[in-house]
């Protein structure tokens, strides 16, 4: 790791959660709390479920850990529930441990404050700003490293204990209530994605036009349209059931793979579609007119997370992982691409390492075909209940960016000391540090292993 800027210059800024009162003090966090370097275990001795749990840096975020060390470590290094943890690659953070007693491993350390002068909920609340600008300004060719002596050097704002406990305790309430705005928050995108699903199955089983055949009873079946008439017992009045290979138009024969376009001298950027639906840009385009597009390959086929059928218009160059298709007698290809996102793909998916949907089995996927106008009427109503999707969809993005950015701004408050009033009878936390004088200002841990010490596959002893 190196720093673009000293670290002086970057605690320069006392704005931000990088704040405080006026009235409290500033002391190098190596001043009053230990610091732990990981254990550096042997690789080797890790697996799934023999031994004593380690806490990797993948792990902290999320309080959890599947590997387990089947060998010895000295008992300093085991992790309890409440203990407060740095990650120092890449993102620098600091979590509250919630999860077993494990053992705490390299390139993660534990930070204990001498809560006599500093409560360690105040020290998780403040240092992520800390170790944040940290962050910024550190430069890596390939992922930042934090030093425990960056650590020791930060210039923590302290306050008087009185008073971080008010701020500790306003700040749980205040916070909790943001958690469970966040909570209700994240359901939503599920919420939505169930309700697409929802129409588009209403959609092409006749539920979503039930009142619309009603108030049309006169309308021309879909069997008068097209060749083919399957039984319909399952079906609503007027639809027909077919054969997809019947229903639609395939255009595979025109697809190129992406090595030949590479090939062909620039004549200008056309849309390119792959079997994701996401738009690129390359040299040539084989179709021209509006088309159903669906991926041919891929996991999505079987856990459907993203539609795999997209509706696009206009001149467009498709690779060798997407079916071109455009439906028969006229039918609008909006009303085919709502049923492929409907219906569960797997009894027509060959593989499981690499899913396929290939022509032949795609072509024998039953079709419940509804008369020309009621698909029309379908392919309104979807697109206007999608719409709506879309604009909550749009609501739930701005209300979580607002979330996101309101907890930096309570904690900006809290160390500004604009959350909590100033008591002036409160001990200044000076003479806390006065006191405490003789307490050695190096207390960081080595990381180096005592021998002879824990046992094989369980807790060390203490």
């Amino acid at each position: 790791m190196s720093l673009v800027v000293p670290l002086e210059e970057v605690f320069a800024n006392k704005t931000g959660l990088l704040a405080n009162h006026e009235s409290w003090e500033r002391i190098e966090l190596g001043t009053i709390c230990a610091i732990l370097n990981g254990f550096p275990f042997k690789s080797n001795l890790f697996n799934k479920s023999k031994g004593f749990p380690v806490i990797r840096i993948r792990d902290i975020a999320r309080s959890a850990t599947e590997t387990f060390y089947d060998g010895d470590f000295p008992p300093e290094y085991i992790v309890r529930k409440g203990e407060l943890l740095i990650g120092m690659d890449g993102n620098f953070r600091c979590f509250e441990w919630q999860g077993c007693e494990a053992g705490l491993n390299q390139r993660v350390c534990k930070i204990t404050a001498d809560e006599r002068i500093l409560l360690r909920k105040f020290l998780l609340y403040g240092l992520n700003g800390y170790l944040k600008a940290i962050e910024d300004v550190t430069s890596s060719v390939t992922v930042g490293h934090l030093s425990s002596r960056d650590i020791q050097q930060i210039p923590f704002p302290l306050p008087s204990l009185a008073e971080q406990k008010r701020i500790v305790a306003k700040l749980e309430k205040v916070l909790e209530k943001v958690d469970a705005c966040r909570t209700r928050l994240d359901k939503i995108p599920t919420l939505l994605k169930r309700f697409r699903q929802s129409v588009l199955a209403a959609a092409c089983s006749g539920k979503l036009t039930a009142d619309w055949r009603k108030k049309n009873p006169d309308i021309q079946p879909a069997n008068t349209l097209i060749a083919v008439e399957k039984p319909t017992d399952d079906l609503p009045n007027g639809w027909t059931m077919c054969a997809f290979g019947e229903y639609v138009e395939n255009h595979d024969g025109k697809r190129v793979p992406v090595s030949a376009i590479e090939r062909q001298k620039r004549k200008g950027s056309f849309p390119y579609y792959g079997a994701s639906g996401i738009i690129d840009s390359i040299d040539k385009f084989t179709h021209d007119g509006e088309f159903v597009l669906i991926g041919e390959d891929g996991a999505n086929l079987l856990s459907r997370s993203t539609p795999i059928a997209f509706l696009t218009k206009g001149q467009i160059w498709v690779n060798n992982h997407a079916h071109v298709l455009r439906c028969r007698h006229g039918f609008p290809n909006a009303y085919l691409c709502a049923y492929i996102n409907s219906i569960d793909l797997a009894p027509y998916v060959t593989g499981t390492a690499q899913p396929k949907l290939n022509q032949a089995n795609m072509n024998t996927i039953p079709v419940p075909v509804p008369p020309l106008p009621e698909q029309q009427e379908i392919v309104r109503r979807v697109e206007e209940l999608f719409a709506l999707a879309d604009r909550l969809e749009a609501r739930y993005a701005k209300a979580k960016a607002q979330i996101d950015r309101l907890v930096p701004s309570i904690l900006a408050k809290a160390f500004r000391g604009e959350l909590v009033p100033q008591n002036p009878a409160d001990e200044p936390a000076s003479v806390l540090l006065a006191e405490l004088t003789g307490t050695p200002n190096d207390r960081t841990i080595s990381a180096q292993p005592s021998k002879g010490i824990g046992r094989r596959g369980r807790p060390p002893k203490s």
